[in-house]
């Protein structure tokens, strides 16, 4: 748990707005009085809100309380989709077989849902032509299209041509 609360003998405050284990307030008590209904009924007076003026105290119990909340966090973690970028690189020079191979790596990188980062790499003269390298890669998403779009225009970034390719749903 991110924050830890106040519990029974931790909280120091003389007087404390009271909450049942229902949630309906009992009113401005003393921290006396309300530990011991605490006590009273085995349960926790726990510091829910430690801010307020007078702050927000709650009979729980705190045990749990602990425990459903671990239990909410670990089924909050299980339903957490992690998306992982994958990299193909191409360069201006490639053969269609080549480049009909790389496509079909991204495809089922796509498939699976991850994100597929493209990367045009150019060296040496190649700069001179950025055109080439412009046709592979457009015909590249031509090729994967149907399992994925890009999510901007290919950009230039230095000597590189980098596009993002983002799965369909």
């Amino acid at each position: 748990m991110s924050k830890e609360l106040a519990i029974n003998e931790e909280i120091r405050d003389k007087e404390v707005r009271l909450l049942s284990e229902t949630g309906e307030q009992l009113g401005i008590v003393s921290i006396k009085e309300a530990q011991a209904m605490a006590n009273s009924k085995n349960l926790d007076l726990v510091q829910i809100s430690p801010n307020a003026n007078p702050s927000v105290c709650k009979l729980m119990d705190y045990g749990k309380y602990k425990y459903e909340q671990s239990r909410k966090e670990k089924e909050a973690k299980k339903n957490q989709k992690t998306i992982t970028v994958k990299e193909v690189r191409l360069r201006p020079g490639i053969e269609t077989n080549d480049l009909n191979t790389k496509a079909n790596n991204a495809i089922k990188f796509l498939k699976k849902g991850d994100k597929v980062k493209v990367e045009l790499r150019f060296r040496g003269r190649e700069l001179g032509h950025k055109d080439i390298g412009k046709e592979v890669m457009l015909k590249f998403i031509d090729i994967v299209k149907e399992f994925g779009e890009p999510a901007k225009a290919p950009k230039f970034e230095g000597n590189n041509m980098v596009v993002i390719i983002d799965p369909k749903k």
